[in-house]
């Protein structure tokens, strides 16, 4: 039976409160990693999920050098990327995207993963990625424990 009183509730933008995640990435599969990361920036964690409104959280991922591709995909998958010039396209291995930049590795998962509309590049704004686990945001996630 259907409410007839119920109402819908759809959050305002300066209603959002954005808290700060820290995620280490110590052992972790990339893909299962980006999910639960997109998911954090997306907001559909929160009770007030709106897909047409931003209100996801700041997430720091640490130790990006030490996330695992399973199976044989760190010698199969390979980052494309193009110039816009005619011949202009590179292609990069995983093995070596993972020794040279990892935090690119990470990022480009997660981004794959948002929707591919103006939000998305105000989500992917608030992913922080580091190689190590020295970040310099401890101030606002120690403020946000509080």
């Amino acid at each position: 039976m259907i409410n007839a009183n119920a109402k819908t509730y759809l959050p305002k933008v300066g209603q959002v409160k954005r808290k700060w995640h820290i995620v280490d990435a110590n052992g972790k599969v990339l893909g299962r990693l980006a999910t639960m990361v997109a998911d954090t920036l997306r907001g559909k964690l929160k009770r007030i999920y709106c897909n047409s409104i931003d209100c996801g959280d700041f997430v720091v991922v640490t130790n990006a050098s030490k996330v695992v591709l399973t199976g044989d995909k760190i010698n199969q998958k390979i980052a494309f990327r193009h110039s816009g010039y005619p011949g202009g396209d590179t292609y990069t291995p995983y093995a070596r995207l993972m020794i040279d930049s990892p935090e690119k590795a990470i990022r480009m998962a997660v981004k794959g993963m948002l929707p591919k509309n103006k939000l998305a590049a105000r989500q992917i704004t608030r992913l922080k990625v580091y190689r190590g686990k020295e970040h310099p945001h401890s101030a606002q996630i120690a403020g946000a424990a509080e």
